[in-house]
């Protein structure tokens, strides 16, 4: 198609905005499914941990037809954690979707993707969207996104951004409140209108730069991105040019661009289109493929860089093996050398001097408990160290990552969490109480003193807080941070945890472990109600005797176990502490058990 029938656009949104059931709205309408193709709810989480965690983690494409034109519709990661997907697809498009709920208005989430947006001089599309939910207030939230418009410095022509008001889940548009609700044919109109055509030509030579990498297991790694200049046919001969500026001509065994969320083939692509390319195996994000006479290379792509990172080390605990079918050091290292080429908002990286461990740093703890779920269900084992901050040296001085936290709790708990944030060296930016006493607050502080905070957060506020964190800069070091309060309980010998042992233990603390729980030594089967570990015995057998009483056994009632996820455990443990990672089980573990611990556990018993 001719670039001045394409439209190329982002949509972003908070957590939970309705960004994913709005798609779903568009495709629907768009008849890109067949008549008696079953369709499932929120068709574009394809990724199973998507689903199952109500987010979008990794940015996906679709496209639909209106009348003569093509939309190309990306959709993208709502969470900071994921925000490296979010940039290297900006690059891609000629304008963004911003979806806003009618009732919450714009959220934390929202402003890391559109500061990138309006930095790189796109002009946002507004859709509010929620307007038939109980207690929408459209007009106001219109008005609040005008002021995050202002706050993020954007400038007179994207202030005057065009919006439209839509309900995804009913699936219909307007732009005014008073117009008919029927379909979603004026939003999109609207994209159609406002929308910026790609620039492009085909008449000069092709040249696409790599922004994804998708894997098929017929035709390998492809190369997605959107097209420059020219035109590419099936078969023709493409220069690919890595990172390094190093030249390697091949050719193109199949072009595939979107039909819906479907694949499909096509012969030649041209200017403006996004599209998949495959015959160039050794492709990676940021490459550039190009017309061998003309050969270009386009600037590397920025992305950000990560905050926390953590390390990856064989489980050498006594029930290794018994779950993963892959737990040797060259299968992890195989591994997550694998997902280093697809994967470039991820660093991987060997430790220097340290045998069999591989660092990974990210951007959050979700964003590295991503890859460790998705490594646990393919079967591997491993254990995972305490996350540690990234530290840097500017200017002669020891910096650290800073971040902003938003956070909204009722009014009775403001109180609690101020105090706790501020000896976490948080410093407050903002308070405000609305008539729902949702107290909504806004600091700045340390990575380092969001770790470990949520679980208290979580008991604080009694499930009902939200807290939200986007990085915001390097600065200089604040200072110790509070550790974790309590400390825990250790087992002292290999076996089945006893309910007869469990139950003498329930007023020590919170047991992680229940009944017939396999244990062993070193490993950590509870938190300690006081600020110090111990060791215990949690696999102690009654005695059994002949000597009758003239009362009955005590009946023995266990206090459910608290049994701590994965990012809960991967935020508990301290730095003398590993999580140990099996396709069937979560466990904590001590790196190290003293000897006097053992004597004096023993002597207890």
């Amino acid at each position: 198609m001719s670039p001045d029938k394409i439209r190329n656009v982002a949509i972003i949104a908070h957590i939970d905005h309705g960004k994913t059931t709005l798609l779903d709205g568009l495709l629907k309408q768009s008849a890109v499914f067949g008549a008696h193709q079953a369709i499932p709810d929120r068709v574009m989480d394809s990724y199973d941990q998507e689903r199952e965690r109500g987010i979008t983690i990794f940015a996906k494409h679709s496209a639909v037809q209106f009348g003569e034109y093509k939309i190309n519709i990306i959709d993208t990661p709502g969470h900071a954690d994921f925000s490296g997907e979010v940039e290297r697809v900006l690059d891609m498009v000629n304008s963004v979707l911003l979806l806003v709920d009618a009732r919450e208005g714009p959220m934390p989430q929202t402003r890391y993707v559109l500061s990138q947006a309006l930095k790189r001089g796109l002009k946002p599309i507004v859709i509010i969207n929620k307007i038939d939910r109980p207690h929408a207030d459209p007009d106001r939230v219109l008005n609040e996104t005008f002021d995050l418009f202002v706050e993020l410095s954007a400038n007179e022509e994207q202030l005057d951004f065009p919006y439209i008001y839509a309900s995804g889940l009913s699936g219909y548009a307007c732009k005014t409140l008073d117009d008919p609700r029927e379909n979603l044919a004026p939003l999109m109109q609207l994209i159609v209108d406002a929308v910026p055509a790609p620039s492009g030509s085909f008449d000069e030579p092709f040249a696409v730069q790599v922004a994804t990498a998708p894997y098929d297991e017929y035709l390998g790694r492809g190369a997605c991105g959107r097209i420059v200049n020219g035109r590419v046919k099936k078969g023709s001969m493409v220069t690919h040019v890595n990172r390094a500026g190093e030249e390697k001509t091949m050719r193109l065994t199949r072009i595939k661009g979107y039909f819906g969320i479907q694949q499909v083939d096509i012969e030649e692509a041209g200017a403006g289109d996004i599209v998949n390319l495959y015959g160039v195996p050794e492709v990676l994000i940021g490459d550039t493929l190009c017309d061998p006479e003309n050969v270009v290379q386009f600037p590397v792509l920025k992305v950000e860089e990560p905050t926390i990172s953590v390390d990856f080390t064989v489980n050498s605990g006594p029930l290794s093996g018994q779950d993963g079918k892959h737990v040797t050091m060259n299968k992890i290292r195989d591994r997550l050398l694998k997902e280093k080429k697809a994967n470039i908002t991820l660093r991987i990286e060997e430790v220097p001097d340290v045998q069999d461990v591989m660092r990974v740093s990210g951007r959050g703890e979700l964003h590295l408990a991503v890859l460790i779920e998705a490594m646990r269900r393919e079967g591997y084992e491993f254990c995972i160290s305490k996350p540690k901050v990234i530290t840097k040296t500017i200017d002669g001085s020891l910096c650290e990552a800073l971040e902003k936290v938003y956070l909204e709790v009722p009014e009775e708990n403001s109180g609690a969490v101020i105090d706790a944030l501020a000896k976490r060296k948080g410093e407050m930016q903002s308070f405000d109480t609305n008539e729902h006493k949702i107290t909504r607050m806004e600091f700045l502080m340390p990575t380092r003193g969001l770790m470990g905070f949520r679980n208290d957060f979580l008991t604080m506020t009694r499930g009902e807080g939200l807290l939200t964190n986007i990085f915001e800069d390097f600065v200089p070091w604040k200072g110790e941070v509070p550790k974790r309060k309590n400390g825990v309980m250790i087992s002292m010998y290999q076996g089945r945890v006893t309910p007869y042992s469990a139950y003498s233990l329930q007023d020590r603390g919170i047991l992680f472990v229940t009944g017939n729980d396999d244990t062993y030594e070193g490993m950590i089967v509870g938190e300690h109600c006081r600020d110090n570990d111990i060791p215990v015995n949690i696999t102690r057998e009654k005695q059994q005797t002949n000597v009758r009483t003239a009362g009955r056994d005590e009946n023995i009632i266990l206090t459910p176990a608290r049994k701590l996820t994965l990012e809960q455990s991967i935020d508990y443990i301290e730095k003398d502490e590993l999580v140990e990672i099996t396709p069937k089980n979560i466990r904590l573990r001590k790196i190290y058990l003293k000897e006097n611990d053992r004597k004096r556990a023993s002597k207890n018993s």
